[in-house]
């Protein structure tokens, strides 16, 4: 179950709410859902993983983790020094996900002292937790007293138990009769199937998602035969002209998106979180689109802009409710492949150099959907 999977508000208004409310709320919800998708469940999954016994330990990888938690704290601390909660006045996706994201954290490894340096996080995660829709799911979340150390012997007794090789049976009148031990064998039943619950009947029973792009004709452009040349070939010389010389436009489009709020971009890694928040949920978009996505500018002073390549001559994030919750944050415009201004678009965002003459930013760093 995902952090905000639990959260079922029963009014259309209650759903907006949680959305932000406003597009520009909604925007810095996205943000600090990303956070907690690249930020926060990786380091807690290393720390607290291996204090369940669910994963092995490991003392460097685990003392990287504490050091990113650490950070990670610091940011949120900082942020809400002055705020209840972290988008708005009241609770959103974004406090549902990156309280949910931190739940074993509080629970298992962030002892007092550990945690005293940010009471404002610790405040907020009280505050959440303590909200009747988190104690509905989460019951009482009792924070950490001591921190919780890798178990060898809880380790030991979660990981699957070897079968005993079964023991050769003595030589004698059962050895002659290897004809009836297979009848035997064949008598014997088969394990019954084990009973779905009605979660598995449901799963079961949902009929598989239609390939949005299974109407639409072939191409002669080979996706992924563009990307494997972007990944191992030089950019300027060998993959853009590639591109250009296989690019089919009947069966693709080329489209220019830009972030339509960049006055709300703060820290530059809280921008890239955004990118690439938006790209994870966008997995299955893969085998039909590219990108290159970047970001200009520096701290409190960015904006992001990219080049997206589509299957078809529409935006694709509208065949699929999974991938329409990012898109509407950017203004999107479709640009003709024989224009200069696209081929120079393409250069540039597809080698990260160039003027940027539209943008006035330098360049900071960039992310490729492929």
């Amino acid at each position: 179950m995902g952090p905000g999977s639990s959260w079922r508000p029963k009014q259309k208004m209650g759903n907006d709410v949680l959305r932000g409310g406003t597009p520009k709320a909604s925007a810095q919800v996205l943000q600090w859902v990303s956070f907690a998708d690249s930020e926060i469940v990786p380091p807690a999954s290393t720390w607290v993983f291996p204090t369940l016994g669910i994963m092995q330990f490991n003392k460097q990888a685990t003392e990287q983790a504490k050091e990113d938690v650490k950070k990670l704290l610091a940011v949120l601390n900082q942020h809400l020094n002055t705020r209840t909660f972290l988008v708005g006045e009241r609770i959103t996706l974004a406090d549902i996900t990156v309280a949910c994201s931190m739940l074993w954290l509080y629970k298992q490894v962030l002892e007092p002292s550990f945690r005293q340096p940010y009471p404002n996080v610790t405040r907020w995660f009280v505050t959440c937790v303590n909200q009747p829709q988190f104690k509905t799911v989460l019951g009482e979340v009792k924070l950490c007293e001591k921190m919780a150390q890798f178990d060898a012997k809880k380790f030991a007794e979660m990981q699957p138990k070897k079968e005993a090789p079964p023991k050769k049976e003595k030589a004698g009148k059962d050895a002659a009769k290897p004809q009836e031990k297979k009848e035997k064998k064949k008598e014997e039943k088969k394990p019954e199937p084990e009973e779905m619950d009605d979660c598995d009947a449901a799963l079961a029973a949902e009929p598989k998602a239609k390939d949005p792009f299974a109407e639409m004709p072939k191409s002669a452009f080979i996706m992924d035969e563009f990307k494997r040349t972007y990944s191992n070939q030089d950019t300027l010389t060998v993959a853009i002209p590639y591109f250009w010389e296989n690019f089919d436009p009947e069966g693709y489009s080329i489209w220019y998106a830009e972030y339509k709020y960049p006055l709300e971009l703060t820290e530059v890694f809280k921008s890239c979180n955004l990118i690439s928040g938006m790209f994870q949920r966008l997995d299955k978009l893969r085998k039909n689109a590219f990108a290159s996505v970047l970001l200009f500018g520096t701290n409190n002073n960015s904006c992001i802009s990219g080049i997206w390549v589509f299957r078809g001559q529409n935006l694709a994030f509208t065949l699929s409710p999974d991938w329409q919750i990012d898109y509407e944050s950017y203004d999107w415009r479709k640009l003709d492949p024989k224009s200069e201004e696209c081929k120079t678009m393409v250069k540039e965002y597809f080698s990260w150099e160039g003027e940027f003459k539209h943008v006035g930013k330098a360049v900071n760093q960039g992310k490729i959907f492929k």
